[in-house]
């Protein structure tokens, strides 16, 4: 699993790509970027690496495990998963981030995280949160007023738009902004079988992944300050 981790990455890293993200929760996905960037022998500055926290992987390798990951974004999950996660990556961790963050949780109001959270901030790494469910705009907008945060993840694609405004003042806040899902866990390919997307892509001469994509870099163009 790891050579095929390394010869994926490679073929990333040929084609341009220099943003990784991972996760605690992922497997050993922090653990297989690292001994790549190792033996690769790439240097801290000429990737970004990002990782997230909240969730723990539980399912030891096991599909049919009867729970794969717990999630809890206390202060405790928070600073226990930041010491594995350096332990890792070490220099080459850029920004570490809340894992599907909510209202509901509550983890944007819990003065015991955010602490923890400025703590890491003022040591150097960078804050980032990823946003999930319905009310993503919502959380946006909240994590915004914290004034604790580097970067935020949401979904957005041709199917799911809704936290586009929210986006859009994260970036004009400075926030980087992380797009995800963005071609609807598949649904914007030719398996999908979308038919207006398929005339599109048809009268275009392009393909319905190519488009979705370009749709979010149009998007992008859109919020960018000159």
């Amino acid at each position: 699993m790891e050579r095929n981790a390394h010869e994926v990455l490679d073929a990333a890293y040929a084609a341009g790509v220099r943003y990784f993200d991972a996760a605690r929760s992922y497997g050993r996905a922090e653990s297989f970027l690292a001994s790549w960037l190792e033996t690769r022998g790439i240097e801290p500055g000429d990737v970004f690496v990002a990782s997230k926290w909240g969730y723990t992987y539980t399912a030891g390798w096991h599909v049919d495990a009867e729970q794969h990951e717990t999630k809890s974004l206390s202060a405790a999950t928070l600073r226990r998963q930041v010491a594995e996660s350096r332990a890792l990556l070490g220099p080459y961790l850029d920004l570490y981030q809340i894992h599907s963050a909510t209202l509901e949780s509550g983890v944007l109001d819990n003065d015991a995280v955010l602490g923890e959270l400025r703590r890491l901030r003022e040591s150097g790494l960078a804050i980032g949160l990823t946003v999930t469910g319905p009310a993503q705009a919502a959380t946006v907008e909240r994590a915004l007023e914290t004034s604790a945060f580097d970067a935020v993840q949401a979904t957005w694609n041709l199917l799911e738009r809704s936290a586009g405004a929210a986006l859009g003042a994260a970036h004009a806040a400075g926030l980087r902004v992380i797009v995800k899902e963005t071609l609807a866990n598949g649904r914007l390919t030719n398996r999908g079988g979308i038919s207006l997307l398929a005339e599109a892509t048809r009268e275009r001469g392009t393909t319905p992944d190519a488009l979705a994509l370009a749709a979010v870099a149009r998007s992008r163009r859109r919020t960018s300050s000159p």
